[in-house]
């Protein structure tokens, strides 16, 4: 069975410790990405799993067996780095087969699993040429085909497609989803980009100074943030996390005091159990709705930059004491620079993080 679990991994060099106590399982066919900042140790735990760096304390075990003690080619995984080291001297189609010729199969069987791999990935017509020849899309495809022309146990892909553009980063991310959608198992995918994340993943584990914050499907880190992390990190624009204080609590509603405002919020019941104090407010730009006249669960701020972004219009707001807000709106909602806007965030769609950074929710 293609499995991964890393059992409470730590990783330190000298007095530095780049990865703490980590767990994570990935399960056979699913696609897990670690996610976060440069430096936060996904790099180092993916190096780990494969054996390019040992752990200083911990378990790694893939397809049931521990792997602490092995070296990388006695693991049977296959991995995609973020270059693509392919032979220069070879052509697209030896690239792909040189795996292979460790296996001590026929030169009939290693022909057969080259040319489905190349129809998988689209590579039939430059199997001929070198790699200077082909595009950096096709030398990707590449990279992921010498991969998975083998029978691994697992995936490891470190920033597969970070040195690819915008456009070509788009259709590599659809091919490579499908590609591993077949093919059944365990994936862990590095990277720094959430888009990928969000897109390619069927679960994100996310990563901060070596310790792993939240895992959770795409939809539950966007939509349930474990701390105030989480929910800065994921979503573009970025969530507003605004701090205030916590007044009071009742009939579904907290009152909240921040730039100098009081606000009525609907917000999850489970902030009845905070007390009065200092807490932050999380809305996503996408979750305010602009209304004519002031309310009581209105925020009030005045529109500073307007962001044409086709279908949707991003405007930064200030409020009275400078505190910045962005909202999303429809492109035919009409806002113009210095208007005062009444904010009006979603109930379903407000977070309350305690002073500790943690989200408050049932």
């Amino acid at each position: 069975m293609s499995t991964i679990e890393v059992r409470k991994i730590t990783k330190r060099f000298g007095e530095f410790v780049a990865v703490r106590d980590v767990d994570l399982s990935v399960a056979a066919g699913e696609v897990v990405c670690l996610l976060g900042p440069s430096g936060c140790g996904k790099t180092t735990t993916l190096r780990m799993i494969a054996g390019l760096e040992r752990a200083t304390a911990g378990e790694v075990v893939i397809a049931g067996r521990r792997m602490n003690e092995l070296r990388p080619e006695k693991r049977n995984i296959a991995m995609v780095f973020q270059f693509y080291a392919l032979y220069p001297a070879l052509t697209v189609g030896q690239n792909i087969a040189m795996p292979l010729h460790y296996e001590r199969i026929s030169t009939a069987e290693i022909a057969g699993r080259v040319d489905r791999v190349a129809d998988i990935l689209h590579l039939r017509d430059v199997l001929d040429r070198m790699p200077g020849q082909v595009s950096d899309g096709e030398k990707q495809r590449v990279a992921v085909a010498r991969a998975i022309v083998r029978d691994p146990n697992c995936f490891l892909f470190d920033e597969p497609l970070s040195r690819l553009d915008v456009e070509l980063r788009h259709s590599m991310r659809g091919q490579i989803k499908a590609v591993l959608a077949d093919l059944s198992k365990a994936t862990v995918i590095v990277t720094h980009d959430q888009l990928e994340a969000l897109t390619m993943a069927d679960r994100i584990a996310i990563m901060r100074e070596g310790l792993i914050e939240q895992v959770g499907t795409p939809h539950e880190v966007f939509a349930r943030p474990a701390n105030v992390f989480v929910a800065s990190f994921i979503g573009t624009p970025q969530m507003n996390l605004i701090d205030a204080e916590l007044k009071a609590y009742g009939n579904g509603k907290a009152t909240v005091s921040f730039d100098q405002q009081d606000v009525d919020l609907g917000v999850d019941p489970a902030v009845e159990g905070l007390r009065p104090g200092r807490i932050t407010v999380g809305v996503r730009p996408r979750a305010f709705s602009v209304v004519p006249e002031h309310t009581a669960d209105a925020v009030e701020a005045m529109a500073e930059l307007i962001e044409p972004m086709g279908a949707e219009t991003l405007i930064h707001a200030r409020t009275r004491t400078g505190s910045d807000i962005r909202v999303v709106v429809p492109r035919d909602k009409r806002v113009k620079v210095g208007e005062a806007l009444h904010l009006v965030p979603d109930p379903a769609q407000t977070h309350v993080f305690a002073e500790d950074g943690r989200a408050v929710r049932a």
